[in-house]
């Protein structure tokens, strides 16, 4: 095996392939801790800090090391980065014969059948000039394409409701029993899949796989010899989604449309299939109905108070089983009946469980799960979720002899992992952490205004901007402002708005929505004075380097709503067994969110910036200290001069 040294060093193999490639000692230093893993089969929880390297980190030892490797990202963006990227240049650099493949989810994968489907029915409610060129196109780039994946067709948006119609769900694909099965795409990315040394997924991929046996890891995870988790502070949610259960009213009207289609084409003659699919639509809308409001969260005892959605979820339940009980006579007519039936059967006791519980506690959090209600513009969705993952992942982790790793910029709270140890089962796992190379003191300041209200006080958020309003005309723009709801970014774009028109102030301002993320990051970048309003979509996973990026403000704490049904449950937990809730639970994921926001602002050794956090609990409350100690080494301030002077490239601000 290669000495990493000569790997890493400044005349090394990397340096002799990659432009820009530069030696690190901490680069070199997790590198060589993840491969003492791999060869102990153990388990490494490795927080990087920004510019550390560590996907070389990993990816060297994991191509040396040999055997079968998994690696699972937060985002797709990630992994095809990696897939396209990252990995050839470190397989060439070190000239080893690796064969890779990479694995997505199967909604990512054109389906022949339903795409045959789509061309030939006539009640899509898609039907528009614009999606039937979408279909069009679709149909053109499935012919030729190797793949199949929808990410290499960029002409047709990813968003568009015609995707829906031509890829498949866990639900409704046919899977060996399909006619176009010999041709399927998501078959081939499996088989390359179980060939290859390394296989990129993502965590959705992993847990759906681990969950519910279903999208091709099933037969990849017993021949693995290491799995490899990138932004691994991801994990604890993306677990607890997939380690509960759902089920919502958009299932179910995809469920009728499914049924009208094939009761046209296939069962014609069954003169009650056709009402008992409109009245399964109808139950599923008047559900949705019963909640006025949109984009929020219930628990199951505050819903309890509204007697409508009972009836409704009653009325639903009653007419769903009635059209199983239709499907279930005609199931033998084709493979798409059959499997409407099946789904139609799952989706009766998923409710079932979820309405009829035994366990008196399992909405209250003193049950193992926690029953709540998501509600959105067009859906509603009942949900059961787990107050703990570490025992359910504890058992994935000993199943068999292995390395796991998780990595990540943000796992701890001042280098202290106890929070995301116990969160994730790894009580046995080692743990380091490695600073970022960059030289906070000099290319970064931390600004907390004075003066500013508790966040509790009726017009925070406005005098966040009349505080902001100074450092964004030093800045001279080129800012991200980072929200922690969608009400207030609306409330800092209106009044940042206004304020920009009164002072005749021509920085543009763009909002989060006002197009996809990639789109709006391209205008940022080439705009080079703009002001990003965004929220959670904009806290992490965004790389602008440069001037185009000089100033991140934070409007308050990322504190997790304490109202969220699922917090709630856990609080009550924590607090009930014994434990401090706010210092065990919420402190340590309000830190790594935050440390998320404000690791968009230095992404290079060259860049200089101010990271403004507006909430003033970083300095009155007692566990402040231990928040900003928690954050890269920056100069700080309470000042605005400082921050004048800084972008002035004057002075030195100074240190308070």
């Amino acid at each position: 095996m290669l000495d990493l040294k000569s790997v890493f060093a400044s005349d090394g193999l990397l340096s002799r392939q990659i432009p820009g490639f530069r030696a690190r000692a901490q680069q070199l230093d997790m590198a060589q801790a993840i491969a003492e893993t791999i060869e102990k089969n153990g388990l490494l929880v490795a927080e990087a800090g920004t510019g550390t390297g560590k996907t070389f980190a990993y990816l060297v030892p994991a191509l040396l090391a040999g055997g079968k490797v998994i690696i699972s990202t937060g985002t797709k963006t990630l992994q095809d980065q990696l897939f396209n990227r990252d990995i050839p240049s470190v397989r060439t650099a070190l000239n080893v014969p690796v064969s890779v493949a990479l694995l997505k989810g199967r909604a990512n994968y054109i389906c022949h059948y339903h795409l045959e489907r789509a061309q030939q029915d006539n009640y899509l409610t898609f039907v528009n000039r614009e999606e039937i060129k979408y279909l069009q196109k679709i149909e053109r780039y499935a012919m030729h394409s190797k793949d199949g994946d929808k990410g290499g067709l960029n002409t047709v948006p990813e968003n568009a409701a015609i995707w829906h119609h031509v890829t498949a769900t866990r639900e409704n694909c046919l899977g060996s029993e399909c006619p176009n099965y010999k041709q399927c795409f998501l078959m081939e990315a499996r088989k390359k899949a179980l060939a290859a040394d390394v296989v990129v997924v993502n965590h959705h991929l992993f847990f759906a796989d681990v969950m519910l046996r279903d999208e091709g890891l099933t037969e990849l995870l017993p021949a693995c010899n290491t799995v490899i988790f990138d932004e691994a502070h991801q994990l604890p949610e993306t677990a607890s989604l997939f380690f509960g259960e759902s089920i919502s009213t958009g299932q179910l009207l995809d469920l009728a449309q499914d049924c009208k289609v094939e009761a046209v084409q296939t069962a014609q003659d069954c003169v009650v299939l056709p009402d008992a699919i409109a009245a399964l639509d109808k139950a599923a809308k008047d559900l949705r109905l019963t909640i006025q409001e949109e984009n929020v969260r219930f628990s199951l005892l505050a819903v309890a108070k509204n007697k409508a959605f009972f009836q409704a979820l009653d009325n639903l339940l009653e007419k769903l089983s009635e059209l199983t009980d239709i499907l279930e006579g005609q199931a033998e007519r084709s493979e798409s009946l059959e499997n409407c039936w099946r789904r139609a059967s799952d989706h009766v006791d998923a409710i079932k469980r979820w309405r009829n519980d035994t366990d008196e506690n399992a909405g209250t959090g003193t049950g193992g799960f926690v029953r709540w209600v998501e509600v959105y513009s067009r859906a509603l969705q009942l949900n059961a979720t787990p107050l703990s993952i570490a025992e359910i992942f504890n058992r994935q982790l000993n199943a068999s002899p292995r390395a796991w790793i998780f990595t990540s910029a943000t796992l701890s709270v001042k280098q202290n992992f106890d929070h995301y140890l116990g969160e994730m089962g790894l009580a046995a796992a080692q743990s380091a952490s490695w600073d970022s190379p960059f030289n906070y003191p000099e290319q970064a300041l931390l600004y907390v205004p004075d003066g500013l209200p508790e966040p509790y006080h009726k017009g925070y958020t406005e005098h966040v901007v009349k505080s902001a309003l100074p450092v964004l005309k030093a800045s001279r723009g080129r800012a991200f402002f980072l929200c922690t709801s969608l009400r207030a970014m609306q409330q800092v774009y209106d009044q940042l708005m206004a304020d920009f028109k009164a002072e005749r102030i021509e920085f543009p301002l763009l909002l989060q929505g006002d197009g996809s993320r990639s789109s709006m990051l391209k205008r940022f970048r080439e705009l080079e004075n703009a002001v990003l309003i965004g929220s959670h979509s904009f806290w992490e996973g965004i790389d602008v380097r440069g001037e185009a990026l000089s100033l991140v403000i934070i409007d308050k704490l990322p504190f997790a709503p304490p109202d969220d049904p699922v917090l709630s449950a856990r609080i009550e937990k924590i607090n009930r067994e014994g434990g401090n809730a706010f210092m065990e639970y919420q402190l340590p994921h309000a830190v790594i969110s935050l440390k998320q926001g404000a690791g968009r602002l230095i992404r290079d050794e060259t860049d200089r910036g101010v990271l403004m956090i507006c909430d003033p609990r970083l300095t009155t409350k007692s566990y402040g200290r231990k928040i900003w100690q928690s954050l890269p080494p920056m100069k700080r301030t309470r000042q605005l001069k400082d921050v004048e002077q800084f972008f002035m490239d004057e002075n030195q601000p100074t240190v308070l």
